[in-house]
């Protein structure tokens, strides 16, 4: 087994650019007067301790092998959260560590549930640590999509493996496609704050916004999420830019190479767009013909929005959906499950493997009818390999089966069912907000067991990490190999 110094020595570097980040927050305290030093102790302990790992680990190899891939993305998601986690203890928000631990895995997941009851009244560095850690996050899982879980076969991004015009053709270095998303995304979140801004958002919640945003993460800084604006403008720009976010990062590099009609042909994309619109007008339909008392462009517009939200798991509300009746929880259940696209900030079981799963279903189907032929399944103009179908199938079916674990985790615990089933459903696929009076749009996870929260922060981790990066560490034949 080899050192793992290349793993720690990235670990190191994380930590050492997560201590910078916490002086940002450092600086609000100063311009807000608030009376605590939580952001600059935090920020030299972080420092101090990534300075340690790089130093122990200098002797490092070139290169990450197979086995420090799968070692690196979770030590390094799981080291953010923990030293992410120290500012919320050392704030008067008087936090236990578990809850810390639990807010800060929320938020380096881009999961956006929360265990601070009176968002409107916290510390304004506490709010904005909150959207900085669900933006670092967002990026990190993107710059990991197309650079690292290709190599593990199990992130999202392996159906670009399939596409000879996909990430690795784009641009002849790895470093090249990281900076570049980079730039993408940074340079989205700087359009998103402003926009949010000239709709009459100040400039602290455009920021602490756009970052969460773009992270389709979902933290706000009000208890009533985009809900307190009551800002028909803020919505729409909300939503133009989480359905940015819910886009393959990699179609933007090959939109600017050159390429003009790729938001048009790759079938991910039209997928999600059909799911979003069909989500949407059966939502549209269900308060329309239930009478809410909304007029019908309210209905569209609280449709559309909820919708979407809860699809790509970024967990804004702007009404308590689970005032709709019995359908809209149901509804809100299955779209938490399917996320948005491969290679985006969004989560759960993705676009394409659910499209790759109906395809493999309606061949058997065609199997049964003519027994002697062979079918070939096709996806974006590929052929696709035997190896890759039974990838998606045993994932889906590693994702249903975890969820149902966690969920009696959680009845065990003392959750109701409700809130069992939809905090399990919201953990693993990263949304936000649960189902139900204790998590649902209008609660939050304060009042939850000290277990719940270790098993719900657990679930946050496998569901980022696509389950198996994770589970596969505790393999002992991981570590002999």
């Amino acid at each position: 087994m080899s050192s793992n110094k290349t793993v720690f020595f990235i670990v190191g570097i994380l930590l050492v650019i997560l201590g910078i980040f916490m002086m940002i927050p450092y600086a609000v305290q100063l311009i807000y007067n608030e009376n605590s030093n939580s952001f600059f102790s935090s920020s030299i302990i972080t420092v101090f301790i990534g300075i340690l790992t790089i130093l122990a680990s200098l002797k490092k190899e070139k290169q990450l092998n197979l086995q420090q891939a799968f070692l690196f993305s979770t030590l390094a998601w799981f080291s953010i959260a923990l030293f992410g986690s120290f500012p919320f203890m050392l704030s008067n928000l008087n936090l236990s560590f578990g809850d810390a631990f639990f807010e800060s895995m929320s938020g380096i997941t881009t999961t956006g549930s929360t265990v601070i009851s009176d968002l409107d009244n916290s510390p304004k560095s506490i709010l904005l640590w909150r959207g900085i850690m669900q933006w670092l996050g967002g990026i990190g899982i993107i710059v990991m999509a197309t650079t690292v879980m290709p190599l593990l076969k199990v992130g999202g991004m392996q159906v670009f493996k399939m596409d000879s015009s996909g990430a690795e053709k784009i641009l002849p270095k790895t470093i090249e496609v990281a900076f570049a998303i980079i730039s993408i995304y940074t340079t989205l979140t700087l359009a998103c704050a402003v926009s949010y801004w000239s709709q009459g958002m100040n400039v602290f919640d455009s920021i602490a916004h756009a970052l969460t945003t773009l992270a389709t993460g979902g933290f706000s800084t009000h208890n009533e999420s985009i809900g307190y604006f009551k800002n028909a403008g803020i919505e729409f720009t909300s939503t133009i830019f989480i359905i940015l976010s819910s886009i393959p990062f990699i179609t933007y590099l090959k939109f600017v190479k050159g390429d003009g009609k790729v938001f048009f042909q790759d079938v991910q994309i039209k997928g999600f767009f059909y799911l979003l619109l069909i989500s949407i007008l059966v939502m549209f339909l269900y308060l329309f013909l239930n009478n809410t008392g909304y007029s019908i462009l309210d209905n569209l517009r609280i449709s559309s929005f909820n919708v979407l939200s809860i699809l790509s798991g970024t967990g804004y509300v702007t009404d308590d959906f689970g005032l709709w009746g019995e359908f809209p929880l149901i509804f809100f259940l299955f779209l938490m499950f399917v996320g948005g696209c491969a290679g985006s900030t969004t989560c759960g079981i993705k676009i394409f493997r659910l499209q790759i799963l109906f395809l493999f279903i309606g061949n058997q189907i065609k199997k049964l009818i003519y027994p002697n032929s062979v079918f070939v399944i096709n996806y974006n103009k590929q052929k696709i390999e035997d190896t890759f179908i039974n990838s998606v199938i045993i994932f889906i079916f590693s994702y249903l089966f975890l969820f149902l674990i966690i969920a009696m985790l959680l009845s065990i615990s003392g959750l109701d069912f409700l809130s069992a089933i939809s905090g399990s459903a919201t953990s693993i696929s990263n949304v936000g907000p649960g189902l139900g009076e204790m998590i649902g749009p209008n609660g939050n996870f304060s009042e939850v067991s000290s277990f719940s929260k270790w098993i719900l922060s657990f679930a946050m981790l496998l569901g980022r990490l696509e389950i198996f990066a994770v589970l596969v560490l505790f393999l002992p034949s991981f570590w002999r190999s």
